[in-house]
């Protein structure tokens, strides 16, 4: 892990309709719960599962690995939101935030579990998906804490190994949540 915190690159939402581009925003506000206000795909989803809030509600996804994906592709630089991340960020390493929680500007995030590449992610460069194997594909969060972040804001894990909401003690669920997976 990083002694620095990392730090927002850039940050997204998604629009009503899968597949359209998504919107870069300069600041977004979280809710405990239920993921971005303005998030017209994921904010307040239900599990079809479960019933309970989607486990889906922020993605997140390190600028330094989308660059040596596009640099082993051959192809040109991955432009920020074309990987579909509502955050992308700089000096992390996200992958090895899994069970951790993050400070994103004011909002407080528990990162449950590595994105699932889908097939958009070869429409922004052949060969892309193949490439987004742990630790190269993101992560995916819930928020624990509401609050804001803005492109610039910093990004740090809280907690130290055995203390509440790190590694030590496992993933905490948000408010309603179980630790399952959302399919």
């Amino acid at each position: 892990m990083n002694p620095t915190p990392g730090k927002v690159a850039s940050l997204h939402l998604h629009p009503r309709k899968a597949g359209d581009p998504l919107v870069p925003v300069a600041r977004i506000e979280a809710v405990e719960g239920k993921g971005f206000v303005g998030d017209r795909r994921y904010f307040g989803r239900l599990s079809r599962r479960t019933g309970k809030p989607s486990r889906r509600q922020v993605t997140l996804i390190e600028r330094e690995v989308l660059a040596a994906h596009a640099t082993r592709l051959g192809g040109p630089p991955i432009q920020p939101g074309e990987a579909r991340a509502n955050i992308e960020t700089e000096g992390i390493e996200l992958a090895a935030m899994v069970g951790r929680r993050l400070r994103v500007g004011s909002m407080l995030l528990e990162v449950t579990q590595h994105r699932d590449p889908c097939a958009k992610m070869d429409a922004v460069q052949p060969g892309l998906r193949a490439l987004m194997e742990p630790p190269c594909q993101g992560v995916i969060a819930v928020v624990v804490e509401s609050g804001e972040a803005k492109v610039g804001d910093p990004v740090t894990p809280v907690g130290c190994e055995g203390a509440p909401g790190s590694r030590g003690t496992g993933p905490a669920a948000a408010p309603g949540m179980s630790h399952a997976p959302t399919p």
